[in-house]
């Protein structure tokens, strides 16, 4: 087996069970899988390979596994290639045998998980690769499909990206409408500063140097610089000179990345990480019976 990387955590079970079982719930209805149940035997038992016919970086493993389990609890389930590791088209990711029925039920599961993670993990990888050397972070956003953000952070690191906030609760962010509302960035600055524990940590977005001016004045822990060019984001770096985080966002794509990372700023936040990835191309084929090498399937 092709070794997974060592530098992101893996997914929690409870989660993982909660969405396929729904996802299964989805698919087999009231009815069941009625195709397979009239052509397939109870009995019957195959083997299958999970197979990319796109290159890409493997993600999403552990649903794909826990769909096939959750039909036939005795099937195995033989991962080749772990997540965050480079696939290339033809490859084998995991080899499934078990009851025929469940492989075939499962299967459309399986591949709707990982071919959405996949391809979050491979265009994450893009933007990694894209400023290497530079010393910035590629991270995510809330641009996330519903009920579905805890697997799609967890492809954006299996590509070598990180996470930013995962939701409302674990950072304060406070935003141009915070602003307004609020009466001002000192304001907002302060009543976070008075609510919040001293664990979580204050971001504040910023669209002019004279904003930031009163930001890094304020002390918030992290600066969001919004729509700037490489110019201001350039005299951005300067003005804070380490007392925070730099973070700019807006306008970034695979054309803009790199400029944007030479100019000094911490991180990149991308929202096309999760909210445009294509999906990997990926597939189940069933080995013929005899061929027990699996070559040719």
């Amino acid at each position: 087996m092709t070794a997974a990387p060592s530098s992101f955590a893996t997914l929690p079970h409870n989660l993982v069970l909660a969405a396929v079982r729904r996802a299964l719930d989805e698919d087999l209805g009231l009815s069941g899988d009625i195709t397979t149940d009239a052509t397939v035997a109870p009995s019957a038992r195959s083997v299958a390979l999970l197979a990319a016919r796109k290159p890409g970086i493997v993600s999403g493993l552990a649903l794909a596994e826990t769909a096939f389990r959750e039909l036939d609890p005795a099937c195995d389930f033989t991962i080749q290639i772990a997540d965050g590791c480079p696939v290339f088209a033809g490859d084998t990711i995991a080899r499934i045998s078990g009851k025929s029925r469940a492989i075939l039920s499962a299967e459309r599961v399986a591949l709707n998980f990982m071919g959405r993670m996949c391809g979050i993990a491979t265009l994450t990888r893009r933007y990694v690769d894209a400023v290497q050397g530079t010393g910035a972070q590629i991270v995510d956003t809330r641009k996330t499909t519903p009920g579905l953000r805890a697997f799609e952070k967890y492809a954006v690191r299996c590509g070598g990206g990180h996470n930013h906030r995962f939701g409302l609760f674990d950072a304060v962010l406070i935003k141009d409408n915070h602003i307004v509302a609020a009466g001002g960035i000192e304001a907002a600055i302060r009543a976070a500063k008075a609510t919040a524990g001293h664990m979580t940590k204050i971001e504040v977005e910023v669209d002019t140097l004279e904003q930031l001016e009163i930001v890094v004045r304020e002390g918030a822990d992290c600066v969001l610089l919004d729509n700037m060019g490489p110019t201001d984001l350039r005299k951005a770096v300067g003005i804070v000179a380490g007392r925070c985080l730099t973070e700019a966002s807006g306008g970034v794509n695979l054309d803009t990345v790199r400029e944007i990372a030479e100019t000094g700023v911490n991180m990149i936040s991308v929202g096309a990480l999760t909210h445009s990835a294509p999906v990997l191309d990926l597939g189940l084929d069933f080995i013929p019976p005899g061929n027990t090498s699996g070559a040719g399937a």
